[in-house]
Order: C-alpha cells, then structure tokens, then sequence
C-alpha cells in the first residue's frame, strides 16, 4: 500500500470494523488526521481481535503535536496484522482519547480482507442514543451502503459542500429507488416508504464527495420497533457486505478458560443466539489447533426462534495436572453458511488463579477481564448483589426471580408464584421485582419490593423466602416515582419492617439538565394483626433531587438523609444536604440538620448516604459528582438533632457512594474514582472503582484503586456494596464503557464479585464457598443477659457457643430476642441500647 497516499475514508466518530476473515492473513492499515480544533492529546487506539476476542495486534497513532487551529493534519498510519489459522469474525476496536465522541480526529483504514462492516459507534452521551455517519474528505467521491429498515424511514444528509445538488439512493441490483435533491443550505432529506426495494440489500447512498453528515433512521437513530436497536452497520463498498447483524452475538461467550481437577468430566455452557426476525438452524462442531482431546457439544444443530436464545453445553475432560487443553466450538447458521465464527474453550487442569488473593489493583484489559486473567467462573447468580439474613444466609434477587444460596447449592423463588397471600387492592395481580435489595427486619423477616399492574407492593416472607405476602403501597403507573428500601449496613436492624423511601420527580431544568427536582416521602410500615400497613408517607422535602435520599434505622429511631435542589442562580458550594429523625411511635420528622454541600449543586449524582456505627452515632455522607465526599459525624448517639461534627473531605474525584460500617465501627466506603494523566493512560483520565476506611478516632485514609478501567474516558462500575453479618465486605461490580463498540461487542452482563474478609485489607473474586457459610444460633444462658424488655429468652447467632458475664454489655454476635423479635446487633462492641 502506497504510504504517501491520501485517506480513501475519513470518518468522523469512534467505533471500529468487523471483518469476515478467512485463512490466511489478515491486515489492516489505520489512519487519523487531526483536526486541531482544541487543546487535547488525540491519541488513537487501534485493537484487532480474533472471533474469540483475544486480542491479536494493538497499535497506537500518537497526537500530530500541532498547534490549536492549525487545521486539519497529516495522514499517520499503522498497520495491524493477524495469521487467520480458521475462518471467523474478527473485530477492530478504534478508540481516541479526549475524544469520545469522534469530533477531533477523523479515522479510516484499508484492508485485504473482501467481506467487513463498520460500526460506527461513540462515547455515549445524556441524550437519545444516535451514530450519524459522518464523513472529512471532500476530496473523494464515496458511498453509505446499508440495510434499510423493511418499515418507512426517513433519510438526511447535512453539510453537504457547494455544488452537490443531487444524492442518488441505489438497490444493490443497481436499480434506482430515490434521488434527493439538495437545498441551497447544503441539505437533503427524503422520507422512503416501506417495503419497496427491501428484497434486494444493501442500498447505496452515493455521494459526489466524502463531506456529510448522514442520518438513517433504522441504522443511525433507532425506534423501539427497528430490528437491530443500537446497532449502526454499513460499508463503503457494496461488495465487502455480509449479513453481519442478523448473526450478532452468534456463540456467546467468545471464550472461556475453566481450570479443575486433573482427568475430570466437566462442561461449558454456551448460548447461541439467533439476531434475526425469523426461525433459523445452526450448525455446531468442535475443532482442534492440535492433536484431538476428549470434547462434545451437547447438541449438534439447534433451532432458535427470532430473538431467541438456546444454551447448548461442551462436554470435556482435562488433561494430566499441569496441562492445558484447547478447542474452538464453531457455529454456522445453516441460512448463510459462509458467516461462520467461533468460540475458543481452554481447559487448565490445577487450581484458578480466581481462588486466591488478587494482587490489587486488579487491571482490566481490553476483552480480557475476570474470566480471561484469572479463570473465575462465578458458580452463584452474580446480576445481583447478595444480601444476608440475621443468621448470615445469602440472598440475590437477579432476573426478578430471589436466589437463596447456602453453601454450593440454591433455592429459587419466583415471586409471581410465592405469593401465597394477598390483601386488597392487589388480588389477581402477576408480581415482579422493581429492586434487587433484600431487607430484613429484627424478626429476621424478608422484604421485597416488587409491583402488581398500577401498584406497587412490599413483599413480605416470614419463611426465608419461601413464600410471601403482598402489602400494597403506592401506585407505580407514574414513571416520577420511585421506591427505595433500607437495608444492612453493619449495625442497623429495624424493630419494624424496614422503612421504605418514596421520590416523586415534580420539575425539571431545560439549562441545568441534572437538576431534577422531587418530592421527597418517607414510609415506616408497621405489623398489627397479622398484617403489615404501609401507612401515609411522612413528607421530607417538596426540594429534593430525585432519588437523592438514604436511610438508616435503629431500634425505634429512622434517620434520612437528603440532597436539596437551590436557585439556578444561588451561590452555594454543592448540594445541601441534610438529616433528620423521626420516631416511629410519633411518626414525626424532626427538624432537618444541615450536614454540608456536595459539590456540584443541583445534580442528582450527588445522591448522599448515612450509616451508624456500633454506638449507634450517624454517619452522613454529602454525596458529589467527581469531587470529595463531605462527611459528618453527629454528636449523640442515635440522634440527628443534637448536633454534628464539621463536615471533612474524604477524598478526591469522587462519585457513586457506597457506604457501610464495621464490627469495629470503621467506616468503608467504594467509590468511582477519577485519574488524569496517569498510567495506564497518561494522554488521558480514566476510571478507578476505589476503596477507602476510616477507623474510629482515626482520620480518612488515602483512597486505594481497587479496579482499573480498561480504556480511557468516560467509564462507570454500577458497584454494590454490602457488609455480611460477620463484617464481611461484599463488592459486585459491572464494568460499563462509555464506548458502544466495546459495550455492545459483548452479549449480557460482565458483573462480578470480591470480597474482603480482613477489613479491606485483601480482597479476592467470590464463590458459593464464601457465601454459604453462616452463623449458628444457640440459646445463651438466660443469666448472663438480660434484654431491655425483661424477656429473659436471648439467642445468640455466632460461630457457637459463648457467655456473656453479669454486666458485660457485648458480645461475638447477640440479637436479644424480645417479644418473638430479634433485637440489636451486638457485634463484639459496646451497644448500651439493647444488652445490658
């Protein structure tokens, strides 16, 4: 390829290519120009990955150094190369820093592979998503070739320069479907109706020059109805066509190493997914890069409707102690033959790296995360977080349905047929989920939340879940409103049913777009016979950000916590944020206590959090938006209304708080964490899910990186974060690109787990082993403790027997049990308000 030549395209955006490779080998030359419109580091990143996502080739194309609005630079160029040993879908991944969405570079490439597609494909941004397909080289005549949606669609092309006074649209027979005339402002727009010229793809759009911006409803911007949402497919050139979106995600996962015993049995799922809007059959078969092993699919063809998706399973035996073992399960969709792929299966006899400590902070790498480093394979549900019962049972609510976990093995529950009883308002109504929290409640009841057609309900399950009652408490036909629910954060275990946090959005702000303006509602619902009442909400703020509250309880106590939403023009530091009390026996609110800003104002990131330690004093977090949490300690235990310390920074570039409180009464906290400048992208920021403590009397200590993004810009880790009833601490994470390329490459989820069982101290990627050990209740001697009400009969939940001597006032792990109720936590402290 000649070096000196001009780019043959230059598309504005991020995104990349998907090539049908075929033996041989494949290369790829990629180019940037610069367009030097603004300060920034424009550094290009180029990926090429084989059909099992291992990454084969990476190059960089550094910024071209020239100056703020020198215009438009030279042409740079890598070359990417692979060996295709078996014919697939390979990908290439273009990412540029400081640039997410493509406005400071423009890319193209040249290739010797005849079939690929482009997907274009940005940072995402607070808004509708949408790819148009922007073209920088007015040198050049060129063509947009792409399926058109079978419905009608409407077509637009902007920025088209002078002299550009038609645009015809071909089939790919060559026929003619449409020309769009071109106005004086250099735009054409034409809406096309549906079903002509639909049964021969793809059409093209030819441009006399490559410099537009083209918009193609179905391809650049989607409706609920398009068959391919979120997907933006096309080609330069008609010929290196190939049905790429209907055999999206065609054998999921793209790879998988499992390690296990030496010479033992074992299996693989996979799921083949059919992308199309018709039934079709798929072809399966093992194959091997050397000599055969013991390997056999479950199924050799399989028939998966529209949309669908089937698991088929590879049967395999490792090898001696110490070998591994690979195959490569091929997939080929009978309809289309020729769009054949595959996923790679490697098999390690010994023990996974996953088993041990991680060496932190654990670094993601492109298409390489838990699973590809470390061979964890979560043996339990990982979509949801896990939550504990007063004996230390494990419980996920994930998919709608509330797994319960007890050491290697699971109960499912289905709330639409454990709801056994119901109260009215919600009779014959289907039950599902609204949140994945499971709370619990003195009595160790369980709680849900869940809703019914226009209401929504609390479930409650008196059986660990094996059945529920449903108790209505609002209704859900109003998409403002949302339902919170208290749960666990190391000393907080209501006498009552939890209490549950109601936000009604009533404004928004055209010039501010996060500030986002709530009534603010808190419910404490309460048993009497036989029943729960959920009761009128207790009004909070008509000044709330949606969503912007927390809370925490204990004993007849509730203490919220909330942001505030001031004047677009009010000179504040950050949010205000505020805490207040209330009794349930008085159900009064006490009056609210300014606690400290969190920094932006008027942003419904800013949500805040609150806890309580083993003394029972709050602890309030301002919440911020990449700026340090601001937190307050109040000065009386059990009480927002007798004062508070001075609010504190904790950190630095903080975001999305995730708080809880230890036996000892140290404070843990995670938390997105931005960096700038610094390894592994120096040219750039990037993303850091980072932990931090703060022991008793001690100060905060510095923030320590518990995961790294794997690539630059805008990232975020949907992180959970729980403390078990030993002190545990459990983080479930999601990485989340804010590129779609990356993102949409991979079909379903990434959530992943680690735990801490030292106090932060180490951590290491969760199994069922870890979750299933619970805390074992005995009666303890009824002279050795005595509970506030004068009940006598106290259970202790620990790890087995224990005394408590006359007039010590704690213990491992004691729940006084009062009135058929377990009671306060005693977590080997010092908790006056419930053991005497």
């Amino acid at each position: 390829m000649n070096e000196d030549a001009e780019m043959e395209l230059a598309i504005g955006g991020a995104g990349g290519v998907y090539f049908l490779a075929s033996p041989g080998e494949l290369v790829v030359d990629v180019e940037k120009r610069d367009r030097n419109t603004r300060n920034g580091q424009t550094v290009l990143r180029a990926i090429l990955v084989g059909p099992d996502r291992q990454v084969v080739d990476e190059k960089t194309i550094p910024d071209d150094g020239r100056p703020t609005g020198s215009g438009m630079g030279p042409v740079q160029r890598v070359r990417l190369s692979a060996q295709v040993v078996r014919k697939g879908i390979y990908g290439l991944n273009i990412t540029v820093s400081q640039d997410r969405y493509g406005e400071e570079a423009v890319w193209g490439f040249r290739t010797n592979c005849p079939h690929y597609l482009i997907e274009t494909s940005r940072g995402h941004r607070d808004a509708r998503h949408e790819e148009p397909i922007v073209l920088g080289n007015p040198g050049r005549p060129g063509d947009v070739c792409f399926v058109p949606r079978r419905g009608a669609f409407e077509m637009t092309v902007a920025g088209l320069p002078e002299g550009v006074d038609a645009l015809p649209v071909y089939d790919a027979e060559g026929g003619l479907v449409h020309t769009l005339e071109v106005d004086a402002e250099g735009r054409a727009s034409h809406s096309f109706p549906a079903g002509i010229h639909r049964d021969t793809v793809p059409w093209r759009l030819h441009l006399p020059v490559q410099q537009a911006t083209v918009q193609i409803e179905g391809v650049t911007r989607w409706d609920e109805e398009d068959l391919y949402p979120d997907l933006s497919y096309w080609t330069p050139d008609p010929a290196s066509y190939f049905p790429f979106q209907a055999y999206r995600w065609m054998l999921t996962p793209y790879s998988r190493t499992v390690y296990g015993g030496a010479e033992r049995e074992g299996e693989m799922a996979f799921q083949v997914h059919n992308n199309s809007d018709r039934t079709q059959a798929f072809g399966l078969v093992v194959e091997f890069s050397g000599d055969a092993w013991p390997v056999q699919m479950s199924e050799e063809r399989v028939e998966v409707g529209p949309k669908e998706v089937k698991e088929v399973r590879a049967r395999y035996t490792s090898g001696p102690d110490g070998e591994t073992r690979t195959c490569h399960v091929r997939v080929t969709p009978e309809a289309n033959p020729e769009v054949t792929t595959y996923s790679t299966l490697i098999v390690k006899a010994g023990a996974a790296p996953a088993k041990a400590p991680l060496d932190m902070p654990l670094r993601l790498r492109a298409y390489r995360h838990e699973n590809e480093q470390f061979g964890y394979i979560p043996d339990f549900p990982v979509e949801g977080q896990v939550y504990f019962d007063l004996e230390n049972r494990s419980f996920l609510s994930t998919g709608g349905r509330l797994e319960t976990l007890r050491g290697g093995w699971s109960e499912t529950c289905d709330p639409q047929g454990a709801v056994r009883s119901r109260v009215p308002g919600v009779e014959d109504r289907a039950f599902s989920l609204t949140s994945a929290k499971v709370a619990f409640d003195a009595d160790n009841d369980m709680y849900l939340l869940a809703s019914a057609g226009p209401h929504r309900a609390l479930l409650h399950s008196a059986d660990g879940g094996s059945t529920f009652t449903a108790y209505p408490v609002d209704r859900s036909d109003d998409r403002r409103s949302s339902l919170d629910i208290e749960t666990f954060s190391g000393h907080n275990v209501p006498d009552g049913p939890p209490p549950l946090l109601r936000s009604i959005q009533t404004a928004t702000d055209e010039k501010l777009f996060w500030r986002r303006i709530a009534t603010l509602e808190l419910f404490l619902p309460e048993k009497g016979e036989g029943q729960i009442v959920a009761g009128d909400p207790i009004h909070i703020s008509d000044k709330g950000l949606r969503g912007c509250v927390d809370v925490v309880s204990w004993g007849s106590k509730v203490h919220v916590i909330w942001a505030e939403a001031t004047g677009p023009d009010e000179d504040v530091p950050g949010v205000p944020t505020y805490v207040a009390s209330c009794d349930r026996a008085t159900r009064k609110l006490g009056a609210p206590a300014l606690i400290g800003y969190g920094a932006p104002p008027n942003d419904v990131h800013n949500k805040p959090s609150i806890t309580m330690d083993s003394q029972g004093y709050l602890h309030g977090l301002a919440g911020t938006h990449g700026q340090p949490f601001q937190h307050a300690r109040s000065l009386a235990s059990n009480d927002a209304h007798s004062g508070w310390t001075p609010a504190v920074a904790v950190g630095n570039r903080q975001t999305y708080i995730g708080l809880v409180c230890g036996p000892d009464g140290t404070l843990h906290l995670v938390f997105r964490m931005w960096r700038h400048g610094e390894e592994p992208f120096p040219a750039s920021m990037h993303a850091t899910l980072a932990y931090q403590r703060k022991r008793p009397g001690m100060p905060w200590e510095e923030p320590r990186v518990l995961i790294v993004a794997p690539f630059s810009e805008y990232s975020i880790f949907y992180h959970r974060f729980v403390i078990d009833r030993k002190g545990r601490l459990f983080l479930s994470y999601d990485y989340w690109s804010t590129f779609w390329f990356y993102r949409t490459d991979h079909w379903g989820r990434r959530r992943s787990m680690m735990m801490s069982a030292d106090g932060g101290e180490t951590w290491k990627l969760v199994e069922t082993a870890d979750l299933g050990r619970g805390v074992k209740a005995v009666e303890c001697p009824e002279s050795s403790v005595q509970s506030k009400s004068g009940n006598r009969r106290v259970f202790c939940l620990c790890s087995g027997p224990w005394t408590l001597n006359p007039g010590q006032r704690s213990g491992p792990l004691c729940f006084g049990r009062a009135r058929g109720r377990f009671g306060r936590a005693c977590i080997g402290l010092d908790i006056p308000d419930v053991c005497l």
